[in-house]
């Protein structure tokens, strides 16, 4: 006897459930997070915690010290104390307009010749340095840690530097090469080399200026030659093919693809313009050397310093130009960027 095989039919067939059944095995693949389980918390660690130390040590000391450019206080006294007194404007009318006028304009002067001083000198000569040393000359790494050295020294030991051994009077270096014999009061001279009014660049600012300039000009020269060397060799060799000289290499190859260094080198000439204090500090400060940082010290810890909003209100001109010039510049360097892309 046979056995007769059943035949399956499609109303035989099993049927799958889309119900909200648990049993239901959703055949979706699920989207892999980038980061789970313990990296996830490593990630945010990492993220929450310098973000906290930077607003802490960073941002609440230049919020408050915005807020305190509009008062009066003695700062912290255990006896006579007479609180903070708001006043206003009246800081920055003082500090502009008021008694402290002439030192405001002088200082902010200051800060303007080196910000062109720096540009101008120091950056083009870091520029050419680099450019030569990329050429691999002979003895190339000792010419780059001769022009480092003065990078990793401070500007507080640049300024003893060129004042006992290049700057002094009777045996200094400069006094021997251009004092004609006699002696020479680099550092005292306050003339004005020119003036607009009763402010100008003073002669001992200028010898203040060489002295910042030998410290910056390998700093500048290390980033560029930095960039060089990331240059691929194949568009160097292009552009020789054409019948390129070394300026039109240099012009129309070389430094277009400088621009992220260019960036870099003009945000921090900006902010050591700005930011300069301890080289003439440690000179005792000249007269007519007077920076914006020099004045928000004095005011704050100085002799006769009885006003921290006056300090505060120095301070906050120092950073609405720092931060102003800043985010303006690399904004319109990467909106340019994108309108090319």
């Amino acid at each position: 006897m046979t056995t007769a095989t059943p035949v399956s039919t499609e109303d035989d067939q099993p049927i799958v459930s889309t119900s909200d059944d648990p049993k239901v095995v959703d055949s979706k693949p699920k989207k892999k997070r980038q980061f789970e389980g313990t990296d996830r918390k490593v990630f945010l660690a990492f993220v929450i915690i310098p973000s906290v130390i930077h607003i802490c040590i960073v941002w609440i000391p230049t919020i408050l010290s915005i807020l305190l450019s509009f008062t009066k206080w003695n700062g912290i006294r255990f006896t006579g104390d007479r609180g903070i007194e708001i006043v206003g404007v009246q800081n920055y009318d003082q500090t502009l307009l008021g008694a402290f006028q002439g030192d405001t304009i002088q200082a902010v002067l200051n800060n303007f010749w080196l910000l062109i001083f720096l540009f101008f000198g120091p950056t083009l000569l870091g520029m050419l340095l680099a450019y030569l040393l990329d050429k691999n000359l002979r003895g190339t790494r000792i010419y780059q840690s001769l022009f480092y050295t003065p990078v990793v020294l401070s500007l507080a030991v640049v300024g003893f530097i060129w004042q006992n051994i290049m700057y002094d009077q009777k045996h200094g270096i400069a006094t021997a090469l251009f004092g004609g014999g006699g002696t020479v009061d680099w550092l005292g001279n306050q003339e004005f080399i020119f003036s607009i009014g009763s402010y100008g660049l003073s002669k001992n600012f200028l010898a203040i200026l060489v002295a910042m300039a030998w410290r910056h000009t390998g700093y500048i020269m290390v980033l560029y030659l930095a960039g060089m060397k990331s240059v691929d060799a194949a568009l160097r060799e292009s552009s020789s093919l054409d019948g390129c000289n070394e300026w039109q290499t240099f012009r129309h190859v070389l430094f277009p693809t400088l621009k992220p260094i260019n960036v870099i080198v003009v945000v921090i000439t900006v902010i050591e313009a700005l930011r300069a204090y301890d080289i003439i500090a440690v000179l005792n400060e000249p007269r007519n050397t007077e920076l914006l940082s020099h004045l928000t010290t004095n005011a704050l810890v100085g002799e006769g310093a009885d006003n921290i909003g006056r300090g505060s209100a120095y301070a906050t001109m120092l950073f609405l130009l720092c931060i102003g010039f800043v985010l303006w510049y690399v904004t319109n360097h990467y909106r340019k960027q994108e309108n090319t892309v």
